[in-house]
């Protein structure tokens, strides 16, 4: 009876000893799960921190581009010319106007139409205007009548030039017996805006901002493709590709002068504001607009 007694007592106590081992064993998975629940929680505060850190600095830390085509305001050597004063009053006002609608950018650098080779010449002389906005030009252009107000007043510091000049043909289809498509090609050039009937606008009686607003809408850059470059595809002797070896020539100049652009030391803080004749923004409308490294605002969210 006894012997009975210490066998179910030693079971006993054997079950206990191994209910204790269970408890233990959980215990020690609960704290390790919730050490491991803890963690993934802190990774995820952290990555969420670093995304709105991102979102701050720049939208996932890409540089944030405003491209802005204009006809040249000064003298110029391009075939279709914008007739404009720069001296008449009304424009000038116009022209602050519209600076200061582009400054709410807030560009922490702008980017013009000037080879790079003139850039120590072209800061030293935005900075005397930034001392002196009253300062006269003897032949203004777009670069000194809006770029250089509109980073005053936005309080850009820092300008440069990306342009590459490349000599080509455009008018080479008038030149030459043209055995690819003369029809065509002939019949476009009589009224090449026919085909873009949205921007086919008569910009006589339009002020500075609404012809600005056609420049830069999407369909008058696609035109500014074609009519510069797309369209000698169609000119070109029996065996030959004259008109395509014309239109290369100025993709060649604008994939240069992006080229340029991304020779510039830019972080993801910085803000580049471009000011170029509308048909370079055109190209770097495409070019930017597909770079994982830029992202490109909507121009019009600054044309209001």
């Amino acid at each position: 009876m006894i012997l009975g007694n210490l066998s179910k007592i030693f079971r006993w106590t054997n079950l206990i000893i191994v209910m204790k081992k269970i408890i233990i064993l959980l215990s020690i998975f609960v704290v390790c799960s919730c050490k491991n629940v803890q963690n993934a929680a802190n990774k995820n505060d952290s990555k969420q921190s670093v995304l709105s850190e991102n979102n701050l600095n720049g939208d996932d830390g890409k540089i944030k581009v405003l491209n802005f085509g204009t006809f040249h305001m000064g003298e110029t050597n391009d075939a279709n010319k914008v007739e404009f004063d720069k001296n008449n009053k009304k424009n000038q006002l116009d022209i602050n106007e519209i600076a200061t609608k582009l400054s709410l950018f807030k560009p922490t650098v702008i980017i013009v139409e000037r080879p790079p080779e003139y850039d120590t010449k072209l800061q030293a002389e935005y900075n005397q205007y930034l001392l002196n906005p009253q300062m006269k030009f003897k032949n203004p252009s777009e670069i000194q009548l809006l770029a250089y107000e509109l980073g005053r007043i936005s309080g850009t510091k820092r300008i440069y030039g990306i342009d590459h000049k490349m000599n080509y043909n455009y008018n080479i289809g008038a030149e030459m017996v043209n055995s690819i498509d003369s029809l065509w090609h002939n019949k476009y050039f009589k009224d090449p805006l026919k085909y873009y009937p949205q921007v086919n606008v008569d910009q006589k009686n339009l002020n500075l901002l609404e012809k600005l607003k056609i420049t830069n809408n999407n369909l008058y850059l696609d035109f500014l493709i074609e009519v510069n470059a797309e369209m000698l595809s169609h000119v070109g002797s029996e065996k030959g590709f004259e008109g395509a070896d014309e239109a290369t020539k100025y993709y060649q100049r604008n994939i240069r002068m992006y080229s340029n652009l991304n020779r510039l030391n830019l972080t993801s803080k910085d803000r580049i504001f471009i000011l170029m004749g509308a048909s370079h923004t055109a190209y770097l409308r495409d070019f930017i607009s597909r770079s994982p490294k830029y992202k490109m605002v909507n121009t019009f969210d600054y044309l209001k």
